[in-house]
């Protein structure tokens, strides 16, 4: 199991550290070095710099701390294997100030006094001006990302533009109002823009040397995503934040201004443009084929749909998660029933249209959807074997692409999630699927875990598609379904390989679709939990139970009694839990930053 590896791990790091206790007490002279001797010399405040992106959320791990991303477990996307991941006290509803995930709040304020610490000293620095410009782009950059990370959870927070030092009185600082700090973001990203190139793997600014570092295009990006959160219903004049003041009566929270959404529009549009100017866009397989350039667009590092991506080296931690028990891995990652039923059919339609008061489905009859049964026939292009089941026949391309299902055919065998399978939950009581389900999205069919065989990852924080969608959205709530709406929106869905939406949808339709777009197109990419809670929807798509087949029957592929939907687990949404309580070991530092709304 992954918990006895890791330890493992740490174990025997403890055990050579305490045999070189002596090395230790050898330093180098460069591991003292005062701020001024190091940004004294080039390669010293490149190297300071450079830390500060270790302080980015590695948000490729969805279970553990260092990843600070509980969002994808705690969505009704995803149920994770194992019972310590900080998710599921989010979904049992049993958070607190007090139990927190203060790495969350923590690294962020890290990063942004390395970023304010670089800012303030390397005009100290002997070197050319251009590359200096770039390197404080790069800083301008990180500042508003670590800012951002915050503000989508906590709102008002404090604005860190400079370097705290030890004469500063720290119970001085305060929360900021919410259009404050986004104003202050959207400001770091215009500047971070101006300074950046435009790319690093087209034009004449190419220099793969650079991947991993962000242009002008990641700060448009983010900073559009920024407004697209600010003009959102959680955001914007949400009635229970309003007369939310601090201490001394300064209110957090502005009123709704309908004016957001056409600005949010706008910056999406203004990415777009200067990206495809640059020589980004959607991606597409050598081949088009359309459940390969969604499987591909994810492991073909920056690629040129990718604005921003963390390069992860040659990782093997998301892989042993989404890799089923009997290949090798945890079998950890396990998209809910709920999201696999959301996928659409291969023409279009949708095949559930909800759900009975037990957690059966209704079937859409006119979809040709069919919960029983199997298939005879593999799938013209290769994307399924014959003798699946017959509800993962006929579906959309990127259900093949990001769903590993029983029957599936991966590395070299079908996958086997019923209970006496090969990957089933007989075979390990800890690390199995607890849905019948993994992740497939993100993973390399040329991984090889007992052979220790594994591919070079990155994570992506922004990508063009996502942009397309950004844009759609704010432009629907702005002005309607406008040809632009459509133009975008079916840019995604042809890439995907499905037809066009339907012409004549109201503003009402067309959110309705946008909204089921982005959650399949980003699905796993951490935007369904922020997405659930900026429409204030969360509240019916987590407070309930949730279903999943019944993995603990069946003892072979086409064994009625595993491909019985069985309850899983009753999840807790609370309003409360649509913004993140500050922890309260914070609060007690600091007493004039306030408790959230619901957390007092």
């Amino acid at each position: 199991m992954k918990r006895i590896f890791i330890n493992i791990t740490v174990i025997a790091f403890l055990i050579a550290f305490s045999g070189c206790t002596k090395d230790f007490l050898n330093k180098m002279p460069d591991e003292d070095m005062t701020l001024d001797e190091v940004f004294a010399q080039r390669q010293y405040a490149e190297r300071f710099l450079t830390s500060a992106y270790f302080t980015l959320h590695e948000e490729i791990s969805f279970n553990d701390w260092w990843g600070r991303n509980p969002f994808v477990g705690a969505s009704d996307e995803m149920e994770i294997t194992w019972t310590y991941p900080f998710a599921h006290v989010m979904t049992s509803g049993a958070w607190s100030p007090q139990n927190i995930e203060e790495n969350i709040w923590r690294f962020d304020w890290e990063g942004m006094r390395k970023v304010n610490i670089f800012l303030e000293r390397i005009d100290q620095t002997l070197m050319s001006e251009a590359e200096k410009n770039r390197w404080k782009g790069e800083a301008h950059f990180l500042r508003a990302f670590f800012h951002f990370f915050q503000v989508r959870l906590h709102g008002p927070i404090p604005i860190m533009d400079r370097a705290a030092t030890l004469d500063d009185d720290f119970t001085a600082i305060k929360r900021r109002p919410y259009t404050e700090v986004v104003d202050f973001i959207v400001a770091e990203c215009d500047r971070a823009a101006s300074l950046l190139p435009p790319s690093y793997i087209n034009g004449p600014t190419e220099d793969r040397t650079q991947l991993g570092r962000p242009t002008s295009a990641s700060a448009l990006a983010l900073k559009a995503r920024m407004l697209l959160y600010a003009a959102s219903p959680l955001w914007n004049g949400n009635p229970e934040f309003i007369g939310f003041a601090d201490r001394d009566g300064l209110e957090l929270f502005a009123g709704y201004d309908a004016q957001r959404w056409q600005v949010a529009a706008d910056a999406a549009k203004a990415v777009i443009d200067a990206a495809e100017g640059a020589g980004y866009g959607l991606y597409t397989a050598a081949n088009n084929d359309p459940m390969r350039s969604y499987q591909e667009l994810f492991y073909m590092r920056h690629n040129k749909e990718v604005l921003f991506a963390r390069n992860m080296g040659n990782w093997d931690h998301q892989e042993r998660c989404t890799s089923p028990n009997g290949m090798g891995g945890w079998s950890g990652y396990c998209p809910t029933q709920e999201l696999v039923d959301a996928y659409e059919m291969a023409d279009g339609s949708t095949p559930i249209l909800g759900y009975e008061a037990d957690g059966q489905p209704i079937i859409n009859p006119e979809s040709g959807y069919q919960e029983t049964g199997y298939a005879e026939e593999a799938h013209p292009k290769g994307y399924h074997l014959d003798q699946i089941r017959n509800m993962y026949v006929g579906r959309e391309p990127r259900f093949y692409a990001a769903i590993n299902y029983s029957g599936a055919f991966w590395r070299e065998r079908r996958i086997e999630f019923w209970n006496s399978g090969l990957d089933g939950r007989s075979r390990s009581a800890v690390d199995h699927s607890v849905t019948g389900y993994l992740m497939k999205k993100f993973s390399e069919e040329s991984v090889r875990i007992p052979q220790n065989i594994f591919t070079q990852k990155t994570w992506i924080y922004f990508r063009l598609g996502e942009q397309y969608l950004n844009y759609a959205e704010a432009l629907n709530e702005a002005q309607g379904p406008v040809t632009d709406v459509y133009t975008y929106v079916n840019a995604i869905r042809n890439r995907a390989g499905l037809p066009g939406l339907p012409e004549g949808l109201t503003q009402e339709e067309m959110r309705e679709k946008i909204r089921h777009e982005r959650q399949i197109e980003l699905a796993f990419e951490t935007h369904r939990y922020f997405d659930t809670r900026r429409w204030l929807i969360a509240e019916e798509t987590d407070n309930k139970n949730f279903y999943r087949m019944t993995v603990d029957k069946g003892t072979h592929l086409q064994d009625n009694e595993f491909y019985e939907r069985s309850f899983l687990k009753r999840r807790v949404f609370e309003k409360k839990h649509y913004i993140w309580p500050i922890p309260q070991s914070e609060i007690n530092k600091t007493p004039t930053i306030i408790q959230n709304p619901g957390w007092i």
